[in-house]
């Protein structure tokens, strides 16, 4: 009888583990190699959505084509800038943002070749930055609008954030638009470049995660599974930050120095920070940015910016 209750103790632990694994709602994130979106990475390889009952995959999709992903149903949800949510709902993508992610504090910016020294010296210039809808993209727009200048003063050559680093330090263009790790690349070689502008002056570059609507209708548990680990995460690094940035480096084939040097110059925003953002920036900021998109023709009409964010999943 001993036997048949132990048996029977462990068939019970077994079925619990498997009813546990089932229960698991599944997400597929997309997310690039930006420093600002490492904590999500460390909440995976660390088993903290696991411990929040979630399955996550994450997959690094270019920004450009990240919404295409989320209106295919590859990904459910997505990290990325306030502005860039703008650029999806208006091509018809329902997204919307439930948590602030960071704030880049010089981690974008423009570089450029020795003797270009100020941004009125890009006229008639090659600049390298992603497409039409990403964030190096705004980040130029908006720098040069700050400048008295838009995007037809310039040659605008389409490549994404770490090869448009590479191309500079190999003396091709005459400027980049890049975020970290890859503009530290630049930082570290004076010869070849200068930085010439950067969040630091322009402060355009908050990342916020988001999902798709449908997803968060039926999964609104998850939603806050997804905050909470965020969270915890942010936890994590602040406790045991060697390790953590060891994890995060790993996945960017980075050491966990090069990514402490590249966290430096942006805040991850903790559950506080962001309840404010949403209160407070978040509205005139995409006001801002909904103009300035329309004025670059990335957008052919304003979607309704008041639907862009939810963020009673972190209160």
């Amino acid at each position: 009888m001993k036997k048949t209750g132990i048996f029977a103790a462990a068939f019970a632990a077994v079925l619990a583990a498997t009813a546990t694994h089932a229960a698991e709602t599944k997400v597929a994130i997309g997310i690039s190699g930006w420093t600002g979106f490492a904590p999500l990475t460390l909440a995976k390889e660390a088993g903290i959505f696991k411990k929040h009952g979630l399955d996550v995959t994450i997959t690094k999709v270019p920004q450009a084509s990240r919404h295409l992903a989320l209106a295919s149903g590859d990904i459910q949800c997505a990290a990325t800038t306030v502005e860039t949510w703008i650029v999806w709902n208006a091509a018809g993508v329902a997204t919307t943002q439930i948590f602030q992610l960071d704030i880049s504090h010089g981690a974008d910016g423009i570089a450029a070749k020795p003797g270009i020294e100020k941004i009125a010296d890009l006229k008639g210039k090659s600049v390298a930055a992603s497409a039409p809808g990403t964030s190096p993209y705004f980040l130029l727009a908006f720098i040069l609008a700050k400048n008295g200048l838009s995007m037809k003063d310039v040659k605008v050559v389409n490549m994404e954030p770490g090869p448009a680093a590479q191309a500079l330090l190999a003396g091709q263009n005459d400027a980049a638009v890049t975020y970290e790790p890859y503009l530290s690349s630049i930082r570290n070689a004076p010869d070849k470049g200068k930085i010439i502008a950067t969040t630091l002056d322009y402060p355009a570059v908050m990342d916020t995660f988001g999902c798709t609507t449908a997803f968060l209708k039926a999964n609104p548990e998850a939603a806050k599974a997804l905050a909470a680990s965020y969270y915890d995460a942010l936890e994590m690094i602040k406790t045991d930050k060697d390790k953590s940035f060891e994890i995060m480096g790993k996945d960017v084939k980075q050491s966990g120095k090069e990514v402490g040097e590249s966290a430096a110059y942006l805040e991850w925003q903790d559950k506080a920070a962001a309840q404010n953002f949403f209160k407070t920036t978040f509205k005139s900021f995409n006001e801002e940015a909904a103009d300035l998109l329309l004025q670059a023709g990335v957008i052919k009409a304003k979607p309704d910016l008041s639907t862009l964010a939810d963020p009673s999943f972190i209160q």
